[in-house]
């Protein structure tokens, strides 16, 4: 099981705070990075960065040894930030979306609305998971943490070879 590390700014302290519980609960080993209080004037990237350079540096030992999981207003900043560094891939989940159309999805699609989840992880190796806390309930976020940290990579050689072109 990967490492997980999880970091919020004042916007997701709160939801940062009880997704750590659910991550233990759910098995795996998480280190919490940050903010450990409640300060409306602190600033994302000193809390994003440090965990992007973590994840980079674990997985650079080995394959998938760490996640990150981040939490910020609404996800895009702080997966911007932490995108800037090599061998991070953050994905933006703001809440589940309904598909309109089918899609050619490798293992089909799912009718629960996380595929915004699933998709990064089977296609893209996601390793950093960026939570819109303005935009999901709880009980959204523990999904798609859930669906995050259970996900695998597809490994499918197009894939691969997309992910190599990074």
């Amino acid at each position: 099981m990967p490492k997980i590390f999880i970091a919020a700014d004042h916007a997701g302290f709160a939801l940062k705070n009880a997704l750590v519980e659910h991550i233990r609960m759910l098995g795996y080993d998480v280190e919490d990075m940050g903010a450990f209080s409640q300060d409306r004037d602190d600033d994302y990237p000193d809390f994003m960065m440090p965990l992007a350079e973590r994840v980079a540096k674990e997985n650079a030992r080995a394959a998938d040894a760490a996640r990150g999981i981040i939490i910020g207003g609404s996800g895009q900043g702080e997966a911007m930030c932490v995108n800037r560094v090599k061998g991070v891939r953050a994905a933006v989940f703001y809440g589940p979306m309904r598909v309109t159309e089918a899609l050619d999805v490798e293992g089909g699609r799912s009718e629960d609305g996380f595929d915004a989840v699933r998709l990064p992880r089977r296609h893209n190796n996601a390793n950093i998971l960026s939570i819109g806390a303005r935009f999901v309930s709880g009980d959204e976020a523990d999904e798609a943490v859930r669906i995050f940290l259970e996900t695998p990579f597809s490994g499918s050689p197009r894939h691969a070879r997309r992910l190599a072109k990074f």
